[in-house]
């Protein structure tokens, strides 16, 4: 019971926090979505440019059933990188029978670019480089990483000058054919990622936007905003949904972000790629084909 008041009181906080900081899009803006969906749809995704994540229950038979890609989640856990325990090994041999392409997420935990720990830097640059190491043996040309951004501990601007410098220096090791997206996880805005994807200004970095964590209680930015503002840097995205509190991962239809309109306004994007990063993956394949987004 202690627990759960401690969690309606920090998610009413959240709340009123969010009402105060939030400022709501201008009323041309909100005309302009309106206007935005009204026209022609555009192409659905072809499945080439569908993934499932593997922390997906049924992730293996749905992408088998469906031509569909993965993303292998496994070395989100740093020590598998290392020795892979014989549950990830196994894991890992049904992934690659089940699919043909994959995308790699690198892992995330007390990683980060900007760290003000020098010792913190060089570990974060050891397993970046372990991470390209497993993503060429998986065949990927595209690798997603957290920011490693945590709001109260970093500065914003200072987390950017930082970051940019990291970023221009690793990716001299990255190969030409070979792109790095940063995920969103605790930005209250787009700003943090969409500056240091600017500043670093090479091709090979861009941005993976998810659009549950945008959603989620940390952000103060609506998800249509989100969008708009990583879309000249867009390459990957990560659907799932949430009521606006927790991070739940829930399916695409069961949540507060508007899934249909968001991926109404990306129809026109063929070069961008999707990850269905929910807990259960047949479901909302299903929905994606139905709503007409994903070619039959």
């Amino acid at each position: 019971m202690r627990t759960l008041l401690f969690g309606g009181v920090l998610f009413s906080s959240c709340i009123a926090l969010r009402s105060r900081l939030y400022k709501p899009s201008p009323p041309w803006y909100t005309l302009f979505c309106c206007l935005k969906n009204l026209k022609k749809r555009g192409l659905p995704m072809e499945r080439t440019q569908l993934y499932i994540s593997t922390v997906a229950a049924g992730c293996d038979e749905s992408a088998r059933r469906h031509g569909l890609g993965l993303e292998i989640a496994e070395y989100c856990t740093a020590a598998n990188l290392d020795s892979p325990t014989l549950g990830v090994a196994a894991a890992a041999a049904r992934h690659r029978r089940a699919a043909e392409r994959f995308v790699f997420h690198a892992p995330f935990n007390e990683l980060c670019p900007a760290a003000i720990d020098p010792l913190a830097v060089e570990l974060t640059r050891k397993r970046y480089r372990q991470a390209l190491a497993a993503a060429k043996d998986w065949g990927c040309s595209l690798v997603v990483l957290h920011t490693g951004f945590i709001p109260t501990v970093y500065f914003p601007e200072w987390f950017v000058e930082k970051s940019v410098a990291f970023w221009t220096e690793f990716l001299s090791e990255v190969p030409e054919n070979m792109t790095l997206c940063l995920e969103n996880v605790m930005e209250p805005s787009p700003q943090i990622p969409v500056d240091i994807v600017r500043q670093v200004n090479d091709p090979r970095l861009r941005l993976c936007l998810d659009v549950g964590h945008a959603n989620a209680e940390l952000s103060r930015t609506p998800v249509m905003d989100w969008v708009e503002a990583c879309r000249p840097y867009l390459r990957h995205l990560h659907l799932h949904n949430n009521a606006g509190g927790w991070d739940l991962h829930d399916p695409l239809t069961k949540g507060t972000v508007p899934m249909g309109e968001l991926l109404r306004w990306l129809e026109s994007e063929p070069h961008l790629t999707y990850t269905l990063e929910t807990l259960q993956a047949e479901e909302n394949v299903r929905w994606l084909t139905e709503e007409g987004f994903l070619k039959p």
